[in-house]
């Protein structure tokens, strides 16, 4: 994926979810959870954009 696709979403979802958080009324708590799993998710989904999400589910420690 280019790196501007990549930047032109990461800005699209954070307007939105700025846009969410400040217009929709809604009880703080709930927004955190929206918060929390709209970051978690574009997290992960920037780490398979890159290719890096099976570097992280293939993550084993020995011991």
């Amino acid at each position: 994926m280019p790196l501007l696709n990549l930047v032109v979403i990461l800005i699209i979802v954070g307007v939105g979810l700025y846009l969410i958080n400040r217009f929709i009324p809604m009880a703080s708590s709930i927004k955190t959870i929206l918060n929390i799993v709209v970051v978690v998710a574009v997290c992960v989904w920037v780490l398979q954009a890159v290719g890096l999400w099976g570097d992280v589910t293939n993550f084993r420690l020995k011991g």
